[in-house]
């Protein structure tokens, strides 16, 4: 009987361990990344509907959102369901939308033309001027700009309410792949 336990303590404690290993990964992956998938034709031709992306949940630990980034926040209208949309404006700055090109007015004055032909492939239709954007809020739009329910509806996406930026595509196998996140000056 003796000889039982003395058996079944290192095998025991090799369990334990091993459940609180599996734990801590399952926790540190939760907090970190998350599948997504991608609810509506709005991010055309960039990503599809249908089409599951990993998000990166940490990225903006270490730096704001920027211009460029596709990222995922809660619909502002069921927050239920998941928005996938590419930040255009900053907080403190004006998007002006004239003839399909989108116009930056930024806080110092200065007026940034954005070039979106890598990643547009039909421009607006409708001219739009925004208002101011709000401290910890970023104006945001679908690549699929005339079909895409996005900020030109008045609302603007608060930085705490961003679950993360879009960071790699899984499915389908074809679009596997980096996200296409494009910089801007």
């Amino acid at each position: 009987m003796e000889g039982e336990r003395t058996w079944l303590k290192p095998v025991l404690r090799e369990v334990l361990v091993t459940l609180a290993m599996a734990f801590a990964i399952f926790f540190l992956i939760q907090s970190t990344i998350q599948s997504s998938v991608v609810l509506y034709s709005s991010m055309e031709p960039n990503l599809h509907e249908g089409q599951r992306i990993i998000i990166s949940k940490i990225v903006y630990w270490f730096h704001e959102p920027e211009r460029g980034d596709i990222i995922v926040f809660p619909n502002p209208n069921n927050s239920d369901e998941e928005y996938i949309k590419r930040i255009i404006g900053l907080p403190g700055e004006v998007v002006e939308i004239k003839d399909g090109v989108i116009h930056i007015h930024q806080a110092d004055g200065n007026i940034l033309i954005l070039d979106e032909s890598e990643y547009i492939s039909d421009p607006t239709d409708d001219d739009y001027f925004s208002k101011t954007i709000p401290e910890e809020n970023y104006f945001v739009m679908g690549d699929n700009r005339n079909n895409s329910y996005d900020s030109r509806r008045d609302w603007t996406v608060p930085r705490d309410e961003i679950v993360g930026k879009a960071w790699l595509s899984i499915w389908p196998l074809s679009d596997w792949g980096l996200v296409a996140n494009f910089s801007f000056p």
